[in-house]
């Protein structure tokens, strides 16, 4: 992801502009045209590309897309805003289509016909209507656009479970063992053994036992996201240049709330404020601190040689030491929302009918990172030119996001999904609302609005607590350090009922979110 950031006057339209990269979409040539002093509106206008893009109406029928939303503050303050996008009269460049949703909390831009390849689109046109936002026309302001790339999972029936011998709470038709096809989004019975529930094999091999069995029923409510509709999910885990963005933009409060490195030197880890060295491939540091109430700085230092944002400073590598927390307040930061553990299934999977032990890349063939080739840089691939998982402490920490995926790689070879989502078998694990409490079962899929407490938390309420151990997120999908391989599978559930402390970080959770399609 590219952030752009110009400090502008919106009458004038002067400028100074500088620009930072993570992942492959880069966002440039940011600048605000053709303001409109009468209706409060102002056109923010950029270029934007990205690699290994597609679009196909066979097979997966689902394209790539990047999600688009910009941040803004006053001059001379240090409260970061979400704008708010008007759902028309944008600009779209050929070859490219635009959707924005009712609540302008941003923009989808992909490809407007089927292919596949590199797309740069230049002179896109989003009109920012600030006066919603409370500006007025003479407001100094300095703007941030951001981009996410994204995969569109299609409206469609699909199958979760694989009815495998080796029981860790996969889903089941009933209690039949086989394999339950999700062919609406209307409201299901959990557990009970009656015709049409989707049971969970009683439960057997979960960690934390989803509070339905093969007895006891429970309802899954018409509104929790099941799968069925479609919906954009992140194409990489968060990376920790996407995460440094977010960590810039919050005011000093918020980031206390979300980073363990409040202490200058000093990194990223489970420990506030203690790490003097990179801890699990995490490069994230505290560079500087202005004091109270200006807000920290941070930045990327892998190679530990106090020059931050070099290309060895490992920006492309997925962020780990990741808490519910601050899982939560990143979606709600930039306008997306979590993924439920049905749509998991659904991302992994696709349409196709179910194998039994079948990882995220749709077969049981599985080969573990031994070591790291271009390590820390934008190329970091797995040493074995065979690997398509890291898992069992092959490697000390998550690899590059996408590090598996060359132009000619197969599904099996790249470790993608069915949909071309990476790295959901492994690496990091992947937090999913879970269906097995009534934490999980309250959430009714809202996006968030880009705007967090003054504390830094989430503001959704059906996304449940985000402190304490009664929450609605489990895990799926294991991590670089995970050894069990039924953990790595697609309907794995040994975790889904997972219930740590909501605010403790670990070297193996992430960032991967969604948004419902529309």
């Amino acid at each position: 992801m590219l952030m752009v950031t110009r400090i502008l006057m919106l009458c004038i339209g002067l400028f100074v502009q500088y620009f930072t990269f993570a992942n492959d979409v880069t966002v440039s040539n940011v600048s605000l045209i053709n303001q409109n002093v009468t209706d409060n509106f102002t056109m923010v206008r950029f270029d934007i590309a990205w690699s290994n893009s597609w679009r196909t109406s066979t097979f997966e029928s689902n394209w790539d897309a990047s999600w688009i939303f910009v941040k803004y503050r006053r001059a001379a303050e240090t409260v970061w805003y979400h704008a708010t996008i008007h759902t028309t009269g944008q600009t779209t460049p050929a070859g490219a289509s635009i959707a924005i949703p009712a609540d302008g909390t941003g923009a989808f831009i992909y490809r407007s016909s089927d292919g596949v390849g590199d797309v740069a689109w230049t002179g896109v046109e989003l009109r920012w209507n600030y006066g919603v936002d409370g500006l007025e026309d003479y407001d100094n302001v300095e703007i941030a656009v951001l981009a996410i790339e994204m995969v569109l999972v299609p409206q469609g029936s699909f199958y979760l479970g694989d009815n495998s011998p080796t029981i860790v709470g996969q889903f089941e038709q009933g209690i039949s063992s086989q394999s339950f096809q999700v062919v609406s989004e209307a409201a299901l019975t959990l557990g009970g053994g009656g015709a049409g529930s989707l049971g969970n094999n009683n439960a057997t091999g979960m960690e934390v036992a989803d509070d339905f069995n093969d007895v006891t029923t429970q309802t899954l409510p018409a509104a929790f996201p099941k799968g069925y509709a479609g919906f954009y999910c992140m194409k990489y885990e968060m990376s920790q240049r996407q995460y440094v963005e977010f960590l810039n933009r919050l005011t000093r409060p918020q980031q206390t709330t979300h980073a363990s490195a409040i202490i200058t030197g000093r990194y990223m880890s489970n420990e506030s404020g203690w790490s003097a060295s990179p801890q699990v491939r995490n490069g994230i540091r505290l560079l500087a601190d202005p004091g109270s109430p200006q807000p920290r700085v941070y930045g990327n230092d892998l190679n530990g040689n106090g020059v931050a944002n070099e290309l060895s400073d490992g920006e492309n590598i997925p962020c780990n030491w990741i808490s519910i927390t601050s899982y939560m307040a990143y979606l709600d930061w930039a306008g997306l929302r979590p993924m439920t553990e049905l749509e998991y299934e659904k991302s992994c999977r696709g349409i196709l009918t179910p194998i039994i032990a079948e990882y995220a890349w749709g077969n049981t063939n599985i080969t573990g990172t031994t070591g790291i080739s271009n390590a820390t840089l934008a190329n970091e691939v797995a040493s074995n030119a065979s690997a398509n998982c890291a898992y069992a402490g092959g490697v000390q920490g998550p690899l590059r996001s996408g590090a598996f995926a060359q132009a000619s790689s197969s599904r099996q070879s790249s470790g993608g999904t069915y949909y071309g989502i990476m790295e959901m078998s492994g690496n990091l694990w992947e937090y999913c609302i879970k269906v097995g409490n009534a934490q999980g079962r309250n959430f009714t899929g809202t996006h968030g609005d880009g705007e967090l407490t003054v504390a830094g938390y989430k503001t959704n309420a059906d996304w449940g607590n985000d402190t304490g151990t009664n929450h609605a997120i489990g895990l799926r999908g294991s991590d670089w350090l995970g050894v069990a391989l039924n953990w790595l599978t697609i309907s794995g559930r040994y975790f889904s009922g997972w219930a740590n402390d909501a605010a403790t970080s670990y070297s193996t959770t992430t960032v991967r979110g969604v948004r419902s399609a529309f």
